[in-house]
């Protein structure tokens, strides 16, 4: 049973949380959008900053990344594409390769799920770390 999406009012600061993160390919945290908009929301709380990505994650508009790391990292790129993630510093970067929709069906032929969609991310060390080696 499919449910409708819930609907939000309209809110400056989500809208501008929504315009940083679709200017940078950083993959940033919530501390870092709290950081970059609170000089242009003086009563801008980090609470909020967790609120609206919460509900733009809600909304599908941006993609919340679990790397392993202490802190969530989120992203507005909605094209299918894959990550490198350094396990020492925590970076992640967009990795642009084929993507495999063949794992899909193969997937969903060797279970009862219907696969609708895959993640893949790829965990090493970045040319930075590998340098301090």
């Amino acid at each position: 049973m499919k449910t409708e999406p819930k609907t939000y009012r309209r809110s400056r600061q989500r809208e501008r949380i929504l315009q940083l993160l679709r200017q940078t390919d950083a993959h940033p945290t919530a501390d870092w959008v709290y950081e970059n908009l609170k000089k242009e929301f003086p009563r801008l709380s980090l609470g909020t900053v967790y609120r609206n990505l919460g509900i733009l994650v809600d909304q599908g508009v941006i993609h919340k990344i679990r790397s392993g790391s202490t802190f969530d990292r989120f992203e507005a790129k909605n094209t299918v594409h894959y990550h490198l993630i350094c396990e020492r510093c925590g970076k992640i970067a967009d990795f642009n390769m084929p993507i495999h929709d063949e794992l899909e069906e193969q997937a969903s032929r060797m279970t009862d799920f219907l696969i609708q969609k895959h993640r893949i991310d790829f965990f090493g060390l970045c040319g930075q770390c590998r340098k301090i080696e």
